[in-house]
């Protein structure tokens, strides 16, 4: 077999295999930790480092003494990642060790694979180098670009092909039949070249040394298209549409311009026009971000936001391979100096910001950062081009105090944690009284209004003609109840709570119950005996004594990811089992992009109960918005009671949809492909 379709084919198997570990990974621990957006992104943070750690090794094996001793070394550790990845596909994850999710997660994912991913990632930059020493040819960096194109392959096959047919355990087999076939032809690779190379590589070491600014910008270029990467991901998934698998397409972007930059580096000749329309995007989308009441539709914001991705990540990409090393020596350095530059960029969205701001900059101090690093990139060049960054910048500086103005107007408080960004925003009726709402980005997780006769009415999604509305109020007639609530909110479902009630929540985010219970009235007003449990709902549910609960109401979103593990047969026979004889279970379901009741309904049907769906419509005088329930329950009784029997409707069933357990979920056949235009319906998440 000829050595260089091994060596093409070991860096675009290792790339494929280290783009589809990502969501195979993050999926199996988005269950431990509640299911929150901030699973990814963290995940994201780690997969950035671990990159760079496989680089670190490239780098230093390729200075190793030998040939011979490299080649010895690598094989030993692609036999010991071989291993590590058929025991992690047959190991199950535990709960988490740490005091923080991140150190967790981090945790977790650096005991599971982290060796099978720091060799997977040493192998683009590493094999580089070994074939230009067994060609004696300089380095072939469109090799970097195979890599890229395998990663995007990689990324857009989970989700379309991988996830909707395959059971998690499934994938993670194949994954480590995967590695032990890259292993194999790695290593042959490895005891072919064990003799080649040393006397390329003192020729190369002769070679002069790339300068100061230019490694500064290896590692400056990387990093400012890693916060776009990051920063447009977080925005879009929590600000702009709760759409699952949103986050994959700036990642998209992201990957298509590597691809673009190492395989045609000729596109490097129309950048004026790649940073004139950088600049409108920069312009246009800092506007659109200072005005926090204009709403574009849709679609046509998320067009925009990858456009200026795709504009940015490009610029930083091409200059880059622009500013590549000629010596075999540097090869590794440059890659490692890349891949600082990447870690450091998705850590300081990804980690460092939430820790230090209370609100949401991300994205602003990223055009920031974009533009100065332009500026710095063209100071060399004409004055006029020098005089538009630096306005630019000046402008972008500017939006940050915008936004800052714009947070805190009409807010009474904003906090930030690992579960996302919550803010309390006060206005008044039309009659001046007050109203205050909790939101979680732009969705409202409750509202309640100061006035005498709305005071104690519940509003939102939880009215009195909504879903849960019905099942509390029906569920017992004469008798007191016992109320189980996965996700606090506001407290608004406390409003129904009479003497004698129990209602008992379940919330994962400790910032929560401080703002429901100090800055709205539901809970402290409550006539029932309400208490807490902080932490996964499942998690704790499974820990605790069965309940006999009346009503268990699960009614957990975070940003754009639905907690899947909550929707599960084995979740489901857990609530079961908490429940009274004839107790209800209400599934808040309420998605503008993802029709859940049919799956609801499935596992319903799996597990011999009777599922019905209830929609209520939106009446801004009482402050209801449109909401849609699925009420779960094995008492044929409860359907029949006129009230219920007059609101709850069968739900049709989708095709292609089997019942998701705890190995298998896939939202795609559930995603409704027509986007909306506009902003989205109130009520709708």
């Amino acid at each position: 077999m000829p050595l260089r379709f091994l060596f093409r084919a070991a860096v675009f198997l290792a790339s494929f295999l280290l783009f589809l570990l990502e969501p195979i990974a993050a999926k199996q621990l988005l269950p431990i930790f509640g299911g929150s957006a901030a699973v990814w992104m963290t995940c994201l943070v780690f997969f950035q480092l671990a990159l760079l750690a496989g680089y670190l090794y490239a780098h230093a094996i390729t200075r190793g003494p030998t040939a011979n001793w490299q080649s010895t070394l690598h094989i030993g550790l692609l036999a010991l990642a071989a291993g590590s990845a058929i025991l992690w596909s047959h190991s199950t994850p535990s709960q988490p060790t740490g005091n923080h999710p991140v150190t967790s997660i981090f945790t977790a994912l650096a005991l599971s694979i982290g060796l099978p991913f720091l060799l997977l990632a040493s192998t683009s930059p590493l094999l580089q180098v070994w074939l230009a020493r067994a060609d004696q040819n300089p380095i072939r960096f469109r090799l970097f670009a195979l890599s890229n194109l395998a990663s995007l392959l990689a990324l857009l096959s989970y989700p379309t092909l991988v996830e909707p047919r395959l059971s998690l355990s499934l994938q993670r087999s194949l994954w480590s039949i995967g590695v032990c076939l890259f292993a194999l032809v790695t290593a042959a690779i490895a005891w072919q070249t064990r003799y080649f190379g040393l006397s390329s590589r003192s020729a190369a070491e002769t070679s002069a040394s790339s300068p100061l600014r230019s490694k500064l910008l290896w590692f400056l270029l990387p990093m400012v298209a890693a916060m776009q990467l990051s920063a447009v991901t977080a925005h879009l998934t929590s600000n702009i549409a709760a759409i699952p698998l949103l986050w994959i397409l700036p990642l998209a972007v992201y990957l298509l311009t590597f691809i673009l930059a190492f395989q045609f580096p000729r596109i490097r000749a129309f950048r004026g026009i790649l940073l004139r329309l950088l600049a409108v995007m920069l312009a246009a989308l800092g506007y659109f971000l200072s005005h926090t009441d204009v709403a574009l539709p849709i679609a046509m914001s998320i067009a925009f936001f990858l456009l200026e991705t795709l504009l940015a990540c490009l610029f930083c990409h091409v200059e880059a391979y622009a500013l590549r090393p000629q010596s075999a020596a540097e090869t590794t350095l440059f890659y490692l100096v890349l891949a600082a530059g990447g870690a450091t960029g998705s850590f300081l969205i990804g980690i460092a910001a939430p820790l230090v701001f209370s609100a949401n900059y991300d994205l602003a101090f990223t055009f920031l950062a974009t533009a100065v690093l332009v500026l710095a990139v063209l100071w060399r060049e004409t004055w006029p081009q020098r005089l538009l960054w630096a306005t630019g910048s000046g402008l972008l500086i500017f939006l940050i105090f915008a936004l800052h103005t714009a947070y805190h107007h009409n807010t009474l408080v904003t906090v930030r944690n690992f579960y996302g960004s919550l803010r309390v925003e006060q206005t008044v009726t039309e009659h001046g009284d007050p109203i205050r709402t909790l939101l979680n980005g732009t969705i409202q997780h409750g509202t309640q209004i100061f006035s005498p006769d709305l005071r104690h009415v519940p509003t939102t999604y939880y009215a009195h003609d909504s879903g849960v509305g019905l099942a509390l109020l029906n569920c017992c007639p004469g008798s007191t109840r016992r109320v189980g609530v996965v996700g606090l909110g506001a407290g608004t479902l406390a409003a129904y709570g009479r003497p004698g009630d129990s209602f008992r929540f379940y919330e994962i985010n400790p910032a929560v119950q401080p703002i429901a219970g100090n800055l709205f009235t539901w809970l402290r007003e409550s006539q029932a005996h309400i208490d807490f449990v902080e932490g996964d709902a499942r998690a704790s549910l499974a820990a605790e004594v069965p309940q006999r609960l009346d009503v268990l109401v699960v009614d957990a979103f975070s940003g754009d990811a639905i907690p899947l593990h909550l929707l599960t047969v084995e979740a489901l026979a857990l609530y079961r089992r908490h429940l009274a004889p004839g107790g209800v279970v209400a599934f808040h379901v309420s998605n503008l992009y993802v029709n859940l009741a049919p799956e609801v309904a499935l596992l319903a049907a799996s597990a011999h109960m009777q599922a019905r769906s209830v929609s209520s419509e939106e009446d801004k005088q009482s402050g209801e918005l449109r909401a849609t329930w699925v009420l779960v329950t094995d008492n044929e009784a409860f359907f029949e009671l006129p009230k219920v029997a007059l609101n709850a409707n069968p739900i049709h069933p989708a095709p292609s949809l089997r019942p998701w357990t705890d190995d298998y979920s896939s939202l795609l056949p559930l995603v409704r492909w027509g986007l909306h235009q506009g902003a989205a319906p109130e009520g709708e998440r």
